[in-house]
């Protein structure tokens, strides 16, 4: 029922900044980023799961934890910036968001080479 609840919050957040729209256009993008923040707190008790279950999972694999911390981090980092991406464009600034696109793109980059550099090294002792 959480998916109502987010529905809920950002139909009622529309239709305020709809009505704030014509009297207080400035204010619009404040309550645009509250209801943003809201929704987000509101999802963190399943993102809270959600990474316990993969570090479970991880520890069963015998996967090392530095990789799976940083594949958590790097989607952290996606999901971050494409919420201010899309505050960006709510507001006018696609110049800004499309920065901040590229920007997180090299910090994704950079942040996966340790993973990519043994992605490789395991291909190459498969090889002849």
């Amino acid at each position: 029922m959480e998916v109502v609840k987010i529905i809920g919050i950002a139909l009622v957040a529309v239709i305020i900044i709809i009505l704030l729209k014509q009297y207080r256009p400035e204010f619009a993008i404040y309550i645009s980023l509250l209801t943003g923040v809201l929704i987000l707190v509101l999802v963190m008790d399943k993102l809270a799961g959600i990474i316990n279950l993969l570090q479970t999972l991880a520890s069963k694999a015998s996967i090392n934890s530095t990789f799976l911390l940083l594949l958590i981090k790097i989607t952290g980092i996606a999901f971050l910036s494409e919420f201010a991406v899309s505050i960006c464009k709510d507001s006018g600034e696609a110049a800004i968001a499309s920065k901040i696109e590229i920007g997180t793109k090299i910090i994704i980059i950079s942040m996966s080479i340790p993973i990519i550099s043994s992605l490789l090294e395991v291909i190459l002792k498969v090889l002849p």
